[in-house]
């Protein structure tokens, strides 16, 4: 007797807001795009239908991958923002007692990131340094301040062996570091508008920096 032919298979629907297999990479373009948008307009004022927008996506979608938009901000910071701090604090540790060459260390690192992580400036100084800003008090708990005081307390180290100019503040000296980094990367659009300096590149930045470190720090 001839077997029965089995009915054929029918397509399972997928349920709203689920990815399909085609789309590996997508989590981390929803993350990138809402990074994007928080740096450009705050996350307080960031919706998640306005990420999913700009990522031309359904809300369903982004609600799939990240729940709320609390969710989607701690993702931000275990996926993106510590993890790129973390890396930096590590190659600074395997740097030497030279103080210049953990100045020097220190401006290419940020350099660096920010050539990967191009919305970290505009981010850190609405969100970190803004008295309001979302990500401040999760950045104080989440070790963030590790690696300014574990270079103050090796320009310290440095200062008492005579490497130092002693009129420098081994804190106020990291103070320095990051806004002669991260302050004019945050502020490029307006610097270059001001100054027609389209040839004011991460590059030049960098080089002016070691520059104004080099003269500055040495033992009077």
């Amino acid at each position: 007797m001839a077997r029965a032919t089995p009915p054929p298979s029918r397509t399972r629907r997928r349920r709203a807001g689920r990815p399909g297999t085609d789309q590996p990479d997508l989590r981390e373009l929803l993350l990138d795009t809402a990074i994007a948008q928080f740096a450009r307009h705050g996350i307080a004022a960031t919706s998640l239908r306005a990420i999913a927008g700009a990522a031309a996506v359904t809300p369903a979608l982004l609600h799939y991958y990240f729940g709320d938009k609390s969710r989607l901000t701690q993702a931000l910071l275990d996926e993106r923002l510590l993890p790129a701090l973390g890396g930096l604090r590590a190659q600074l540790e395997q740097v030497g007692d030279d103080p210049l060459e953990l100045m020097e260390g220190f401006a290419r690192g940020i350099t660096e990131i920010v050539t990967r992580h191009p919305w970290l400036p505009s981010l850190w100084v609405r969100e970190v340094l803004s008295e309001d800003g979302v990500l401040r008090e999760a950045m104080l708990l989440r070790g963030a301040p590790s690696l300014p005081q574990m270079l103050a307390q090796r320009f310290a180290a440095a200062q008492a062996a005579g490497r130092l100019n002693v009129d420098l503040d081994p804190r106020l000296l990291m103070v320095s570091l990051v806004g002669l980094t991260m302050f004019p990367l945050a502020s490029a659009p307006v610097w270059r508008g001001v100054f027609g300096g389209g040839e004011l590149d991460a590059g030049a930045l960098l080089k002016h920096t070691l520059a104004l470190l080099r003269r500055g720090t040495e033992p009077a």
